[in-house]
Parts: C-alpha cells; structure tokens; sequence
C-alpha cells in the first residue's frame, strides 16, 4: 500500500518518519519523488492535485490535513474515494486552549482594557458578572466543539451548544435545528461559531443573527471565514448590539491592508492559529485510521462530501 505525502517537503519527510515506524510496510512517498499516481491508496493533503477526478484511479482515501475538509468540493471526489478529515487530541487541545483564551478575555474585558491602555487610560470599564452569571453558547458540536464545552465547564460558565442534530452532553444545555437557534442565540452573552462551512453555514453570522443575541453580546470565530458578514459585524458593534469580537478566521486570509477590521479596537484578530496541524501530533490518528480501512474497521473522522464533515 502507498501513500503520498502531499505537503511542503520538510512535514513530509516526517511523515514518512512516524509512519515507517508506526504503519510498517505503508511505502510513503513525498513530493519530488518518482511515481505512478496510479499506484497511490492514500493521500494526505490539504489541496487536491489538479488531475485528481481521473489521474488516481488507484486511489482509496483522502485524508485532510486539518481539522476539516470543506477546502474539498463533492464534485472533486472521485466516486468511491473517501474523505476523512483529522481527528487529533492535538487539535482538539489547541482549541481548547484558544476558546478558553477568548472567553476569558471577553469576560473581563480585555479588548476594552487594551484600548484603555493605548488611550492611557486608568479605570474600571464595569462590574460584570460573575462567571456563573454570563452564558456561553458553542455553535457546532463536533469534536472541536464538545472540547471547548468541556474546557470551558470547570470556570462555572452557564454552557449551552446548537448543532443541527441532536446531543446530550452533560452540564450543557442543549438546542438543535432550526427551531432551537433563535431560542439559543436569544441566551447567549459569548458566542462561539466551531461550525463547519457548509452551503447552509455560508454567511450565517449575520444581521439577522447579530440581532437575535442579547444586547451586548460577544462574539469569538473560529470556524470559518466564510461564514461571517463584515459589513453585519460592524454594524453590530456600532449600534451596541455586540460589545466586541475575537476572530481567528476572516475572508479573505489575510485581509487586506486598511480593512476596518485592523483597527477597531473592539476586534481583536489573530491570524488562523487556534487550530494547527502538528504532523507529530497527528501522525497516530492517521495511522490508526490507515490500519482501520486496511482491516475494514469504520475509520474516525470519515466526512459526507454533500455535506461538508
């Protein structure tokens, strides 16, 4: 069986490292290397090579470099190839670390701080609520989400998550499909999108969205830039609708130069870094989903193309 490392040549070679030892008898190949498309089973990726809908036919899976695989259109896919996208307690941890970051940072104020000091201004903003008082809502309950809510649980915020179906998770209040998210959003003081980009997710942070969380709201994004409406956000945030927001993701990546979003000071931005891939960390889960499909066990992170994860 081979697979083709179809990364930067440095990630690569140690991707063909770890996998020697932990998927003994997988050939890896990396770019540069003289082969055959025809002969290739798995490809880990974070682009798909131009030729792929007849230049594979050998092909078994693709696996995602990153947490998703919305980068992937259904119509790329060859029929009968799988999509799987990375599912690591890497990634997941990452996440964790970044959310907690946000909330917290939402929760006392940071970006009104932070504009206090560039104005060296010395004073207290407001007394805010204690963290049992302040609602923490989580848009999408994949893995990624459920990390966050757990992360989140031990600081004794008020949690509750929306995802298109249904899920019971401890210590969380829990809304699902279309019926449960205005009654979600209408409880939310921070809300964070953890959605997965979809044709139904494309442009959901909205006015109309904006408009259904309480006034004085906060948003932290960190699903996908696509999702979010500029012109919307601002608005919000002008009007008092939302207090501030924390973007780790934008469209485009990176925003041009004198886009609104780089000065105000209600927004703080970083540059697409909650969530990265370390090729040490994820190298087990790959391996193990490579044994999975080569024993014809289900593998973990397997995606519906139509739908997008």
């Amino acid at each position: 069986m081979r697979l083709f490392a179809n990364i930067d040549v440095e990630r690569a070679a140690v991707v063909r490292t770890m996998l020697a030892r932990l998927s003994p008898g997988l050939d890896v190949l990396l770019p540069g290397d003289g082969f055959d498309p025809d002969s290739i089973d798995y490809l880990f990726t974070w682009a798909l090579p131009s030729d792929i809908a007849t230049g594979w036919p050998g092909l078994k899976v693709i696996f995602s470099l990153g947490a998703g695989a919305d980068q992937f259109t259904a119509s790329q896919i060859p029929t009968g190839v799988a999509v799987v996208r990375m599912i690591d307690d890497g990634l997941t941890a990452m996440m964790q670390e970044y959310v907690t970051m946000s909330v917290l940072a939402l929760h006392r104020d940071l970006p009104g701080y932070l504009d206090q000091q560039r104005k060296q201004v010395f004073d207290r903003i407001s007394n805010k609520p204690s963290a049992a008082q302040r609602r923490v809502g989580v848009m999408g309950l994949g893995e990624l989400g459920c990390g966050a809510l757990r992360a989140l649980a031990p600081f004794g915020f008020a949690l509750s998550g929306w995802a298109r179906g249904k899920h019971v998770i401890d210590g969380v209040r829990t809304f699902y499909g279309a019926d449960g998210l205005r009654p979600f959003l209408a409880q939310c003081d921070i809300l964070i999108c953890l959605l997965p980009l979809t044709p139904a997710t494309a442009g959901i942070l909205d006015r109309g969205l904006f408009a259904t969380l309480p006034q004085g709201a906060a948003l932290i994004h960190v699903g996908r830039g696509q999702q979010l409406d500029h012109a919307a956000l601002t608005e919000a945030l002008d009007s008092g609708q939302l207090r501030a927001a924390i973007l780790d993701v934008t469209e485009p990546e990176p925003l041009p130069q004198g886009h609104l979003f780089w000065s105000d000071p209600r927004i703080l931005l970083t540059p697409h870094i909650a969530c990265v891939t370390r090729i040490e960390s994820c190298m087990p889960a790959l391996a193990n989903n490579i044994r999975s499909h080569q024993s014809g066990r289900p593998m973990r992170g397997v995606v519906e193309p139509e739908r997008g994860y």
